[in-house]
C-alpha cells in the first residue's frame, strides 16, 4: 500500500497561489457533556513530523507526544472553544463553527486559506475548502485534530474532578453505557448538553 502524501492538498492549494495555509479540525461534536474545542494549525510546508495521522487513529499516549512538536514547529497555532451553553443555545455544528472561528482568530498570523476538516463550510473572513477525511489526508488538519483532541480531553479530565460520579475521565462525555447509567442514577450536571439528552429523557 503506497503512503499518502500527506502535503498532497496542500501542494495543490499553493499552485492555486496560497502560500499561509491552515488546517482546522475539532473535536467533542459527539459527547452528552463539555465545550466543542476546535484547533487551528500551520506547519512549516513540507514539514515531516513522523506518524502524525487523524488523532482518532492515533493512541492518547502518541497524541500526547506529537503535543509539543506541533506546539514548536508550527509556524502558528489556536485553540477556539464554544460552552456547553453556547452549543444549547446555537446548536452543535453552528458551535462548531463557533469555536473554529475562535482558533482562526488565536492564529498570531492570517493565513491565506483554511483548510476544513468535513464538508460543512463557513464565511470565515478568508478562503476556506472543505476536505473530508482531512485529518487522514492533510499534515496540517491531522495536526489541527491532535490538539484539538488532547486540549478538550484535559477539559473532561478536569471535569472528572469536579464531578467524580459521571466517569469523564474514562469516556469524555461520550454516550456510553455507563455514562447513561449514571445518568439515570444522579441526573445531569451542569457541564450536560440538554438539547443532547432530551430524547434520552423522553424515553425513560
Amino acid at each position: 500500500m503506497s503512503q499518502i502524501n500527506m502535503w498532497e492538498i496542500e501542494e495543490g492549494c499553493r499552485a492555486q497561489g496560497f502560500d499561509l495555509i491552515c488546517g482546522v479540525d475539532e473535536a467533542g461534536r459527539g459527547p452528552l457533556a463539555g465545550p466543542v474545542c476546535a484547533a487551528a494549525v500551520i506547519l512549516p510546508h513540507g514539514l515531516e513530523i513522523p506518524g502524525l495521522t487523524d488523532s482518532k487513529k492515533l493512541s492518547d499516549k502518541k497524541r500526547r507526544e506529537l503535543v509539543p512538536i506541533i506546539q514548536q514547529e508550527a509556524v502558528s497555532y489556536g485553540i477556539g472553544l464554544a460552552s456547553r451553553e453556547e452549543i444549547d443555545e446555537i446548536n452543535i455544528l453552528q458551535a462548531t463553527f463557533l469555536a473554529m472561528e475562535r482558533a482562526l482568530a488565536a492564529l498570531s498570523v492570517r493565513p491565506g486559506l483554511a483548510l476544513i476538516d468535513g464538508n460543512r463550510e463557513k464565511d470565515f473572513g478568508l478562503p476556506v475548502k472543505t476536505v473530508v477525511k482531512g485529518d487522514s489526508l492533510s499534515m496540517n488538519i491531522a495536526a489541527a485534530s491532535v490538539l484539538a483532541k488532547v486540549t478538550r480531553d484535559d477539559l473532561m479530565l478536569e471535569m472528572a474532578k469536579v464531578y467524580p460520579q459521571y466517569g469523564f475521565e474514562i469516556h469524555k462525555g461520550y454516550g456510553t453505557r455507563a455514562h447513561y447509567d449514571a445518568l439515570r442514577a444522579y441526573g445531569p450536571c451542569p457541564i450536560h448538553r440538554t438539547t443532547f439528552l432530551r430524547k434520552f429523557y423522553a424515553q425513560q
